[in-house]
């Protein structure tokens, strides 16, 4: 059965408008986390990899501090993988620091119900203890099926249930922007 409706998209934040979103939530962040000796950034995949890699790069030249850096593959430790495909694709989950009291900020590119969060806070437990779990994301769409919130925002958008956030960043071979599809 194919479909022969039109997909809508615009444009709700462009190239700039994402640099300077990067660079709102890493100073947020500097100010939240004076001591950036524990901090460590931790990208779900796929599109919060590459934004925790933009904002690494904006804490670590503003602070002269090096951070922890790791990627995160959740895909296994949601509810509904069963319900998405019979063979999810798993990605690699990296984490190269010790997660045991470190200061973690898990980053993503759309936060949606919350279930993806919950599915990595339960990840990162795995690894350790962390003293505490921050969350930056560049959209925040609403829609919560769990009460989590964001720490660091990069835009709040109202969008339908059925309508989608498209998020390109450039480090994937893309344009970067963040579009809503419908």
């Amino acid at each position: 059965m194919s479909s022969d409706r039109e997909i809508k998209r615009k444009t709700i934040l462009t190239e700039k408008d994402i640099d300077l979103a990067v660079q709102r939530i890493g100073l947020q962040i500097l100010e939240r986390n004076h001591d950036c000796s524990a901090l460590a950034l931790v990208g779900i995949h796929t599109c919060g990899v590459d934004l925790a890699r933009r904002l690494l790069d904006f804490i670590e030249k503003q602070s002269e501090v090096q951070l922890g850096f790791g990627t995160l593959d959740i895909n296994l430790y949601r509810d509904d993988w069963s319900l998405m495909s019979q063979n999810p694709v798993v990605k690699t989950t990296d984490i190269g620091f010790d997660v045991d009291n470190a200061d973690i900020i898990l980053v993503d590119d759309v936060i949606f119900t919350g279930r993806t969060i919950r599915a990595a806070m339960d990840a990162i437990m795995d690894y350790g203890r962390p003293n505490s779990v921050q969350l930056a994301v560049l959209v925040d769409r609403g829609g919560r099926e769990l009460p989590i919130q964001p720490d660091y925002t990069g835009m709040c958008v109202s969008v339908r249930n059925r309508e989608r956030i498209q998020v390109s960043f450039a480090e994937s071979g893309t344009f970067c922007e963040v579009s809503v599809e419908s």
